[in-house]
């Protein structure tokens, strides 16, 4: 009796536990079916570290999708072993200039960059057997240039001058390739000083060098394919295809260009729209086909306009890559609004994102009131905020600047 009893009992148990595994997986399988981005990537193994660049998840934005009533996503790039979405930038620009014979293992690649892509570039370079020097405007957090010294890289940091001037960090960065390509083959070449963190003039160091290559990340249209061949393709297969509109912020234009001229290939109903930072001329251009207002054109603006908290994104010129860029219309946002984001979607969705992933947000905010509840968004989340901690996150810093947070919601968006 004892052993019919317990023959029931563990029958009973079987039976339960069979229907809560074939509840699950109906759950899992219908919610799969509402949101394709959800299922789980297999667990291919990568060989090595360039093969584990890409392939990043598609977050739902818990927060400003309910608060919208639209699907908002953010395609997770601060996952990418560089920490930004930049290592795919990296990547094709290394491998077209290998392919192109203008650089080989021993070369020294030289970008002139606010953070992120030379971070990348650092990262990534020693995969190639190749070394990094970049050109830094010493006005970017300090932890970007802290990291890149880690990564081994030969950091120059300049003052912040515009475009036109021979020292802007771009210009500077060109002029270090050609003097690592004049100089002879396994020679060292001698970097000059440049300016330290704390403001001072270092002395000059070498390097050894087989030449030089300039990443030129702005005009290289490698950049513009990486997202086209790529991160395009990701967002398409992960939605599949049940995407409604992209929105992303600028600052070489490689991402937004390369995405949307993608996503509108497959589908032009698709949406694409710019978000753009104070400062920036890009609204200007995308809305009225001008760079300048009428009353900037006559002479108030500013030489050096960028005022803004947001690094990476933002500027003054069209550049090769955003000439590439299908959009359908452009949208500002401010200091204030990329700050409290940032801070809302901490908060709530436990994101700790950059302020150009904060900026992205607001762009995606803004995007889906304009186009009503059932809509499926993508942003990008560029990088997070570990390297942001000395201006961004840091809450002296915001106070001095008049952008202390202190939204409770989404108020701050009007």
């Amino acid at each position: 009796m004892a052993a019919v009893s317990l023959g029931r009992a563990v029958g009973a148990a079987t039976a339960a536990l069979s229907i809560s595994l074939i509840s699950c997986f109906l759950l899992y399988r219908a919610r799969s079916k509402l949101h394709p981005w959800m299922k789980k990537r297999g667990g291919k193994r990568r060989r090595g570290l360039v093969e584990a660049i890409g392939n990043t998840p598609l977050i739902r934005i818990n927060s400003l999708s309910d608060a919208t009533g639209c699907e908002i996503l953010g395609k997770a790039e601060f996952l990418n072993p560089g920490g930004s979405v930049k290592d795919r930038v990296a990547v094709k620009i290394i491998e077209e200039a290998i392919e192109n014979g203008e650089l080989v293992e021993g070369g020294i690649v030289t970008e002139g960059s606010a953070g992120s892509t030379a971070i990348s570039l650092a990262t990534v370079a020693p995969a190639f057997g190749c070394t990094c020097h970049v050109v830094i405007p010493d006005d970017a957090a300090i932890e970007k240039s802290q990291i890149l010294e880690a990564l081994g890289a030969v950091v120059e940091r300049v003052r912040p001058v515009s475009i036109t001037h021979k020292d802007h960090f771009v210009n500077v960065a060109k002029r270090r390739a050609i003097e690592a390509n004049n100089a002879k083959n396994d020679a060292k070449v001698e970097v000059s000083g440049h300016v330290s963190h704390n403001g001072q003039s270092d002395e000059g160091s070498e390097i050894k060098s087989r030449g030089g290559y300039f990443a030129d990340q702005f005009e290289n249209l490698a950049n513009y394919r990486a997202h086209y061949e790529w991160t395009g393709p990701e967002i398409w297969n992960q939605t599949k295809g049940r995407i409604h509109a992209f929105v992303a912020a600028a600052g070489t234009g490689g991402t937004i260009a390369g995405v949307s001229r993608f996503l509108k290939e497959k589908n032009n109903s698709i949406k694409c729209f710019l978000i753009d930072p104070p400062g920036s001329g890009l609204f200007n251009k995308v809305t009225r086909g001008v760079m300048y207002t009428k009353e900037e054109a006559e002479g108030k603006r500013l030489k050096n306009p960028f005022d803004t908290i947001t690094e990476g994104i933002g500027i003054n010129r069209v550049t090769k890559n955003f000439m590439m860029a299908e959009l359908d219309g452009a949208y500002r946002g401010t200091d204030q609004e990329a700050v409290e984001m940032s801070r809302f979607l901490l908060r709530n969705d436990g994101l700790f994102i950059g302020s150009s992933s904060a900026m992205n947000c607001v762009g995606a905010v803004r995007v889906a009131r304009a186009l009503g509840p059932g809509h499926t968004i993508v942003t990008i989340l560029c990088d997070s905020g570990m390297r942001h901690l000395s201006k961004f996150f840091n809450n002296q810093y915001l106070a001095e600047h008049g952008l202390t947070p202190t939204a409770t919601g989404l108020e701050f968006l009007s």
